[in-house]
């Protein structure tokens, strides 16, 4: 398995050469360093520990910052760790965009967009109660009803309601590659990936 730590910069569009338009987003992969080998006989089980995007000392911890000049690198945003890594790397290494290779499909994992409070509508999809006709007023948003009288009582766990909405862990499968641009550690994968600008991203294959 190979993975990056990258940065959602957009959307674009390009042609194929027949002509098609293909929907795509921008993403910058890495460059990434290595800031930890972990081994069996060491910490358990083996995976290797990178870190995107320059950090500030002084937002730092002694710990962090001790840390990260163990491998010879300044203070990293983001780390995270990759398990079964395929690719030989070793403690201070950098890691670009060029361990994909265009036409491979990737997994892009992020976080979505809070929308913060939402009705039963937008957050679920319901047609609201209908027509404004018959007597109602302002309950073409409504979520219904919500459970029994007597029996059960009560309101099932489950149940769709009003909420907040976004913020969720969310990953995208079989993104093709279709464009890259090594000398600024650029992506373009087809179709749209979670969060919003700026957002940082977890793509591996």
């Amino acid at each position: 398995m190979k993975g990056i730590i990258g940065k959602k910069i957009g959307m674009t569009s390009i042609f194929t050469p027949e002509g098609k338009s293909i929907p795509c987003t921008v993403i910058e992969a890495g460059p990434c360093v290595v800031t930890q080998i972990k081994t069996t006989d060491k910490d358990g089980y083996e995976a290797v520990q990178v870190g995107y995007d320059e950090k500030k000392a002084k937002n730092t911890t002694k710990a962090q910052i001790k840390h990260f000049e163990a491998a010879n690198t300044t203070p990293k945003r983001k780390v995270m760790e990759f398990r079964e890594f395929s690719l030989d790397k070793a403690l201070g290494d950098v890691i670009t965009s060029e361990i994909f290779t265009e036409g491979e499909t990737v997994q892009v994992t992020g976080t979505s967009k809070g929308k913060g409070f939402q009705g039963v509508v937008k957050r679920h999809g319901f047609s609201g109660v209908g027509s404004g006709t018959h007597g109602q007023h302002d309950r073409s948003r409504a979520p219904g009803s919500l459970g029994g009288s007597s029996y059960p009582a009560r309101v099932f766990k489950g149940m769709r309601m009003a909420g907040r909405m976004g913020g969720d862990r969310v990953m995208v499968k079989n993104l093709k590659i279709v464009k890259m641009f090594n000398d600024k550690n650029l992506i373009l994968v087809s179709g749209n990936v979670p969060g919003a600008k700026g957002s940082y991203l977890i793509i591996e294959n």
